[in-house]
């Protein structure tokens, strides 16, 4: 007993004469953290003390609001457009100036920067999704996604869209009542249904999309959350929903083969992308070759997850502001509705026709000027593969995530570019070509959206049948408008509106497509 309680003692001892050590080499390794991010910093605006390796993360999922407002002040307090912070042990920058964010979009290489398209993207996406090929392999598989987005594809894709768009429309007015709703969730209903619908559709049954719609909220969730890839933590749940929407995916992808080598007429996005692959795959057969690059079930999978979540949550964040900047100009709505009235009539029970939508020149440039005004996606981040030559006096350091910020870039270079002015998107004054490089709402450079024509399309079509069905006030409160990060940007109080009919009845369009 003696002798275990002078063991006891001795160990005791030995714990009390290594905490101080203990201690000073914990004080040392963030003393070490605090130099390097100073050195990173140099002469940039940012803050000049971090939190250990959390840095300022708890602020960006608190408030990303203020994070990020607070960076772009920063950055317009800078010579050179740049500001700086740590988050979760990595340097990040800010890129607010336009110049410089096209030096980064058009280094996309694997010597300098890496499309992440999420700070910790790669964890949950996977390695091998098209925002991370870069050079021939890029090249190849942005080919292989042509076919997707012909006038013909475009032209079956509307008149999905548009059915769609009226469900949810009469389902609005019908929860409305004259009371005031907020739209965030319906708009976000409609475009999973929309997405969906448009690039699998008939390869999903009615459970396939309960559960679909599940895990992409789990998925989106996790977007906004500290990365830690632990059970229970919302990052980790994300992680796993991605799993699950990438096999359903590549389920459908097979299913969408199988049709398309009976020949079968295509009916959504897969059924275009997979007539070209099964025409590929046939040919190399009979050269006794191997099946073509890009082919397979489980990485068309991930690629169509990757256009799920480059469309969903931008296309929703651009169906609130466009409500909320037509209640705010009616000037501008009822120049919509003319224009649709002198088209397209909602008593004629048909479909708006490809042509038809093409002819609606105002309301496309509302449209443009909509994403220009309030890019959804605010940023585009990036990873330097390498130490980084900006400026004169700047370079990034390797392992760098850089924000080259979309919305920045789009108060720059244009015109009273604080108003809202659709016209300056019309032929007579053709600012989206004098001004094309500050309009990055699509991104630029090798990795520009190959759907930007799609998502267009859909803002377009919600905004012609929206103005022309539907009644439709603000409910407004004190800063409804401000902007909020969810991850894309939506109005504050998420568009509180209240609906009512503005036609004596809904078209009838699925009676019309018999």
């Amino acid at each position: 007993m003696e002798a275990f309680s002078s063991s006891s003692a001795s160990a005791s001892a030995l714990v009390g004469q290594l905490v101080p050590y203990a201690l000073t080499l914990f004080a040392l390794l963030l003393l070490m953290e605090q130099l390097s991010y100073l050195s990173k910093k140099r002469h940039l605006p940012g803050p000049s003390l971090v939190l250990p390796f959390l840095g300022n993360a708890l602020l960006l999922v608190l408030d990303p609001s203020r994070f990020w407002s607070l960076q772009s002040r920063l950055a317009s307090s800078s010579p050179l457009g740049l500001s700086t912070n740590y988050l979760v042990g990595r340097f990040i920058l800010f890129v607010g100036d336009t110049h410089l964010s096209h030096l980064i979009f058009n280094n996309v290489r694997p010597d300098a920067f890496h499309l992440i398209g999420h700070p910790f993207g790669k964890k949950l996406f996977g390695d091998h999704n098209l925002i991370y090929l870069m050079g021939q392999e890029h090249k190849d598989l942005r080919r292989r996604i042509a076919p997707n987005f012909t006038p013909s594809a475009l032209s079956t894709y509307t008149s999905l869209q548009q059915l769609i768009i009226l469900d949810h429309l009469r389902s609005w007015v019908s929860s409305s009542s004259g009371n005031p709703i907020p739209l965030r969730v319906p708009a976000r209903d409609l475009n999973l249904e929309t997405s969906q619908t448009v690039f699998v559709g008939p390869y999903l049954s009615d459970d396939d999309r309960l559960t679909f719609a599940a895990d992409y909220n789990l998925f989106n969730v996790g977007l906004m959350k500290l990365p830690f890839d632990l059970p229970g933590f919302a990052f980790r749940k994300a992680r796993l929903a991605v799993g699950r929407l990438v096999d359903t995916l590549s389920a459908c992808t097979a299913k969408s083969k199988a049709r398309m080598e009976k020949g079968e007429e295509p009916r959504c996005l897969i059924d275009f992308w997979m007539q070209e692959t099964v025409k590929e795959t046939l040919a190399a057969r009979e050269a006794g070759e191997g099946p073509p690059p890009h082919s397979d079930d489980k990485e068309i999978g991930g690629h169509l997850f990757d256009f799920l979540f480059a469309s969903q949550d931008a296309s929703t964040s651009s169906l609130l502001w466009a409500v909320t900047l037509l209640d705010q100009h009616q000037d501008v709505l009822a120049k919509v509705r003319e224009e649709v009235a002198a088209v397209w009539s909602w008593e004629s029970d048909t479909l708006i026709t490809a042509e038809q939508l093409r002819g609606m020149k105002y309301t496309e440039a509302v449209a443009r000027e909509v994403i220009r005004y309030r890019a959804p996606a605010t940023m585009v981040p990036h990873i330097a593969a390498k130490d980084f030559k900006l400026t004169e006096t700047y370079t990034i350091p390797k392992g760098t995530i850089v924000f080259p910020s979309v919305f920045e870039s789009s108060f720059q270079g244009f015109p009273e570019a604080d108003r809202f002015d659709p016209e300056r998107f019309l032929e007579g004054r053709q600012e989206d070509r004098e001004y094309k490089k500050y309009f990055l709402a699509f991104g630029w450079g090798a990795h520009q959206c190959v759907g930007q024509r799609y998502a267009l399309n859909h803002l377009m079509l919600f905004i012609a049948m929206f103005s022309t069905l539907v009644e439709f006030e603000r409910a407004r409160s004190e800063g409804c408008d401000d902007i909020a990060y969810v991850p894309t940007i939506i109005p504050r109080d998420e568009c509180r509106v209240r609906l009512r009919m503005r036609c004596e009845r809904f078209p009838r369009l699925r009676m019309a497509m018999g």
